[in-house]
């Protein structure tokens, strides 16, 4: 643990505490102090002056990132007949309902997301004690409930990324790896900072955007200036 812990004091050292840094200059300190010896992640995260206990004021939903996040979504999708054919034809891993419920209640794990169709929930939602805790659980929040299963399919196939709130009023999203070009994660941070500001509760009160910072996977965080981001 020494080691990383040198390392990490090494990166830690490019970066100032106090500042906070226009976005692309932020994006790059964020991949130069990756000391990862893989393609690490790079994350943005959100402290938000929310009150995630009120029920006005809970954040939850999904965004396209238009560069991906660079990882491959492996997609379960629970339906039946029809819809079924639908979801195989536009890509997904693993198509089905019962078989599959019954292989997930005995461990199985072999995927990131599930889509169901509606009709299929009252089965689904049984498994909620397993997959809540894992925030696999599908919700019509973030278009995993639907019977329009192939933009389903195909939108976490393109690089959806769920985002919500935790109790501490932070959001975590990932915006792509390290090895992808700054311009890539700069536009994929600017688009999930704007829907930020879009799902903005109108009930929160005070500062909304309290804090800013990218970092990559074992890296330092890096904070981010909002004003310096160029909203379209």
């Amino acid at each position: 643990m020494a080691k990383k812990g040198k390392k990490f004091l090494e990166a830690s050292k490019l970066v100032d505490r106090t500042k906070a840094y226009p976005v692309a200059e932020a994006i790059e300190l964020a991949k130069k102090t990756n000391f990862a010896k893989f393609d690490a992640s790079v994350e943005v995260a959100f402290r938000l002056g929310v009150d995630p206990k009120k029920a006005d004021q809970q954040i939850r939903g999904a965004v396209v990132l238009p560069n991906g996040t660079g990882k491959t979504q492996r997609v379960l999708v629970f339906a039946k007949g029809e819809k079924a054919k639908e979801a195989e034809a536009a890509g997904a891993d693993y198509v089905g309902d019962a078989d599959y419920i019954n292989k997930i209640n005995q461990g199985w794990f072999e995927f990131d997301v599930i889509v169901a169709t509606p009709d299929m929930m009252g089965e689904v939602g049984k498994l909620g004690r397993v997959l809540g805790p894992k925030g696999l659980m599908p919700n019509p929040k973030t278009g995993t409930v639907t019977f329009d299963v192939t933009k389903a399919v195909n939108e976490i196939k393109a690089g959806k990324v769920e985002y919500r709130v935790d109790k501490a009023g932070n959001i975590h999203v990932p915006i792509g790896k390290t090895s992808f070009e700054n311009e890539k994660l700069v536009e994929n941070f600017t688009t999930i900072f704007e829907t930020m500001l879009k799902v903005k509760p109108s009930a929160a009160k005070g500062t909304y955007m309290k804090n800013v910072t990218v970092t990559s996977t074992m890296g330092p965080g890096v904070k981010v200036d909002p004003s310096s981001v160029s909203a379209k």
